[in-house]
């Protein structure tokens, strides 16, 4: 191998990539895509092989099964939104996937794929995420895969159907043209580089970027898992149907000796399907969109941050897992037609399930759990009596790492990012008050977790609130005795005469012309004995505004003194007046229920329920 044109092939696929996703970015119409850049792209070979590791993306094994290669001809594009056709590269209806094939002298070579979150794809509300969903058919259009471009020449009849679904027809054209244009441009500059150096020499650099990813986490990651077998579960704490209850997903995971390095991971014990839209189509293709969804957590096990930030997911960590399911008729084996549209409540509890299991076999050389996805917004007609819709994604905060804290308002979708105030205010009929931290979300530790966000909008309209929401009941886990931090939570006129808490599942929360919509979102658990964490650490958090005095009081255990508490400047001479309870014996309250007894650099928890 020519491992001069090696990098070239891997620097055209990083390039094409991110030439794809700015050309949609650029293009697009929706807020989703446009703004919030909720949407991925992927490119894969022949073989149906994802080469590219900056993201998760859809799978191509949908198209190729209904559509032979040997048929597919320049200038085609093909679509697909249906949960159970995708063959579980695609979670709920609203995921519009578009796919392009690249030829080199007449012949497929390989694809260019891109898919997003949209506006509206029909459905029991505005969004398609409707949070009480029964069955997928109250959830939107269901499209299996089909040939929306032929040979260049765009299907109208199909197009005219999807768009009269859609309460947001304009945009959801805009987009899928943004889209099918991108792809293409992105299919002429791969077809490019098989041009200048042939098909066979880039069909081995092909298999040498995969074949590299699959030895560099063998031989860097798996080698650090002990042989053995390891199990963790957690839950989704409701489904917006059946009242709140315990919908739990278990992994357990085994290290097998086997290849140099294996990993079988068994989802027996996973609770079953849930009547509302909370299940995830897992167990088609073998688990192949699954094992590249989870495969990211072991990063965490390079040896260094640095390292963990070279390492990218590609087809490469295939080979390295075997997945296990259930039989039909659980939360990741649901039988059609169950509904999915809030199936990230499952898959991104996964990612800390598995980090869970991987936790107990690595003495908590785990980041604690991390923040979990939400849809927030508001629906009605503006000044004009013309119908709106903003929807946004808000991150939270990841978990505390053994090295560092966790990080403040991300998202685990990569790239995507929240709708920015003043686009948001001149479009919409609502003022943004405060967009900021949410003081003491992070789970303390040693480490704290990092912080949500929190949010007020003032409605200027009457209008209507949903939200799409998990960890609004249970909080995101610490690690290694650091403790969890705060769960998400919306309240409507917060101090007003009408105050009210928000159901994290609400598909039409009336909110008066006036009103405020608080939004706080999850905060990430903390790594680490909170006693532990440097008194100036703290205080740091305190003048930064992350952690409140009461809070810096409560969860690490020191008492200020009222001159310091009127003055944060804190002088030297000041900051000694601080009472440090870390390093003497004390036993207090850590709020109801709830008790710490310090002793030295250990501590002992007590759950007094």
């Amino acid at each position: 191998m020519n491992p001069i044109l090696l990098e070239i092939v891997e620097g055209t696929l990083t390039s094409v990539e991110r030439e794809v996703e700015t050309a949609i970015a650029r293009t697009s119409r929706s807020p989703m895509i446009r703004d919030a850049h909720d949407f991925r792209v992927g490119i894969h070979d022949v073989k149906l092989r994802k080469l590219t590791g900056r993201s998760y993306s859809a799978l191509v094994h949908p198209i190729v099964r209904d559509y032979p290669i040997s048929d597919m001809r320049p200038g085609d594009v093909f679509f697909h939104n249906d949960v159970y056709l995708s063959e579980g590269g695609i979670g709920h209806l609203p995921d519009l996937c578009v796919t392009v094939p690249v030829f080199h002298d007449g012949a497929v070579v390989a694809f260019v794929q891109a898919f997003g979150h949209h506006d509206d794809i029909g459905g029991a509300c505005p969004g398609s995420m409707p949070s009480g969903a029964r069955s997928v058919f109250e959830e939107g259009l269901m499209v299996p895969p089909i040939r929306l471009w032929d040979a260049g020449v765009p299907n109208e009849a199909a197009l005219k159907i999807m768009t009269r679904n859609s309460r947001m027809p304009d945009s959801l054209a805009a987009d899928l043209d943004a889209e099918c244009s991108a792809c293409l441009m992105g299919a002429r500059r791969l077809g490019e580089l098989f041009a200048r150096y042939g098909r066979q020499a880039v069909e081995e650099c092909f298999d040498a970027i995969i074949d590299h990813t699959t030895e560099t986490f063998r031989r860097e990651l798996l080698s650090k898992i002990p042989d053995g077998t390891y199990t963790w579960e957690d839950y989704a704490e409701h489904d917006g149907v059946d009242p709140p209850r315990l919908h739990r997903q278990r992994i357990t995971l085994t290290k097998l000796p086997d290849d140099g390095g294996r990993l079988v991971i068994d989802f027996a014990g996973t609770g079953p399907q849930a009547k509302g839209p909370i299940n995830h189509c897992g167990d088609y293709a073998d688990g192949n969109f699954l094992k590249k969804w989870l495969a990211p957590v072991l990063r965490n096990l390079a040896d260094s941050p640095e390292r963990m930030a070279e390492l990218d997911v590609n087809e490469g960590v295939v080979p390295l897992i075997e997945m296990r399911f259930p039989p039909p008729g659980t939360l990741l084996t649901p039988v059609f037609p169950a509904p999915t549209n809030a199936r990230t409540f499952v898959i991104l509890r996964l990612l800390g399930v598995l980090a869970g299991a991987l936790a107990k076999a690595t003495g908590g050389r785990m980041p604690a759990d991390q923040e979990t996805i939400r849809y927030t917004g508001v629906y009605g007609t503006d000044a004009e009596g013309l119908p709106y819709l903003m929807r946004e994604v808000l991150g939270g905060g990841s978990g505390g790492r053994y090295y560092a804290d966790g990080e403040d308002t991300i998202h685990v979708v990569p790239d995507s990012r929240n709708i920015p105030v003043e686009f948001a205010e001149a479009r919409w009929p609502f003022r943004v008050e405060k967009l900021g931290l949410a003081v003491d979300s992070g789970g303390p530790g040693r480490f704290r977790g990092g912080l949500g966000y929190e949010k007020h909008i003032r409605m200027l309209r009457d209008a209507e609130f949903m939200s799409i929401a998990d960890r609004s009941i249970l909080a995101c886990w610490g690690v290694n005795g650091g403790r969890a931090g705060q769960p998400f939570e919306v309240v409507i006129d917060p101090g007003g005469p009408d105050e009210r808490v928000v159901d994290a599942l609400a598909d039409a929360e009336p909110v008066r012309a006036g009103e405020v919509i608080r939004i706080r979102t999850t905060g990430g658990g903390g790594w680490g004995d909170p006693l532990e964490r440097p008194l100036e650490e703290v205080l740091t958090d305190v003048r930064w505004g992350k952690v409140s005095l009461a809070g810096a009081k409560r969860d690490y255990g020191f008492v200020l003194t009222p001159d310091l508490e009127v003055d944060l400047a804190a002088t030297e001479e000041a900051r000694q007046e601080i009472v440090w309870m870390h390093g003497q014996k004390a036993f207090f309250d850590r709020g109801p229920g709830f008790t710490r007894l310090a002793n030295g650099a250990h501590s002992a928890y007590c759950d007094l329920l």
